[in-house]
C-alpha cells in the first residue's frame, strides 16, 4: 500500500534525525503526492548532500527538491585565496582528476573548468572539493570530449542495462542525439534510476544525460 503524503514526512523526518551526519532540526520537509522539497541551512556542504541521500533512501520518495543553503560556521570559514590553494593541492593528490581541470573560487563557491573524457573524472573532481572546510556550494562547468555516434551510444547503453539492471531495462528507454542521452520510462526504485544513469555515463560519447525516467507507483 502506497503511503500517504503524512506517513512519508514523518518517515523522511525520521532518516533524517537518524543519520548523523545530518543537522536534521535545522530541514524542514515538505511532501507533495511524493514529490519532497527540502528547506533549511545546514552548517557544511557535506550535510547538504547527505541529507539529499538520506531523503531518497525513503520507500515513496518519487523526486527530492532542496534549498539548503549552507551556513559556514566560524572554524570552518577561510579565504577564497586558501580555498583555491586547498583544491589545487586536492587536485593533485588524486588520480582521479586529470590535469586538465581547473577551478575558480568566489566566495566559497566553486566553479570546476576545463575537459575530460569521462564523466566519474568530472564528477571526481567535484567530490574531491565537496568536503573542504569553507565551501558553500560548486558548480561543475567541466565538458566531456566526444567519440561515439549516436547508435553507438544507445546500443551500448542498452546493453549495460541488461546486464546491471535486468529488472527494469524494458520500461526505461534511451533516446540520443549527439552525445546527448534521454531516459524514459519508469523504475521500481530510486536505485535502479541510479543504476541507468550511471549506465548511461560510462558509455563512451556520451556528454550529456537527462534523466525523465520515474519511480514506479507502489500499490
Amino acid at each position: 500500500m502506497s503511503k500517504s503524503d503524512i506517513q512519508l514526512k514523518q518517515d523522511i523526518e525520521e532518516e533524517l534525525r537518524w543519520d548523523p551526519k545530518v543537522n536534521a532540526a535545522q530541514i524542514g520537509v515538505t511532501v507533495n503526492h511524493g514529490a519532497v522539497s527540502l528547506l533549511g541551512t545546514v552548517d557544511t556542504y557535506p550535510q547538504r548532500w547527505a541529507a539529499e541521500d538520506a531523503t531518497r533512501r525513503v520507500a515513496g520518495v518519487r523526486t527530492v527538491a532542496h534549498d539548503l543553503s549552507v551556513k559556514v560556521l566560524g572554524d570552518h570559514a577561510r579565504t577564497d585565496a586558501d580555498l583555491a590553494d586547498a583544491v589545487q593541492n586536492t587536485f593533485r593528490w588524486d588520480v582521479l582528476v586529470p590535469g586538465s581541470v581547473t577551478a575558480e573560487v568566489r566566495h566559497g563557491v566553486v566553479t570546476l573548468k576545463g575537459q575530460v573524457n569521462w564523466d566519474y573524472q568530472r564528477r571526481a573532481a567535484e567530490r574531491a572539493v565537496r568536503r573542504l572546510k569553507g565551501v558553500v556550494s560548486t558548480v561543475n562547468a567541466v565538458t566531456l570530449t566526444t567519440h561515439s555516434s549516436p547508435a553507438q551510444v544507445r546500443e551500448k547503453i542498452e546493453s549495460a542495462l541488461h546486464r546491471q539492471a535486468w529488472a527494469d531495462a524494458k520500461s526505461i528507454h534511451v533516446h540520443t542525439m549527439g552525445g546527448t542521452v534521454t531516459l524514459t520510462g519508469h523504475a521500481s526504485s530510486f536505485q535502479m534510476v541510479r543504476d541507468a544513469r550511471e549506465a548511461a555515463w560510462a558509455t563512451p560519447g556520451v556528454t550529456e544525460v537527462v534523466d525523465q525516467v520515474g519511480i514506479a507507483a507502489t500499490a
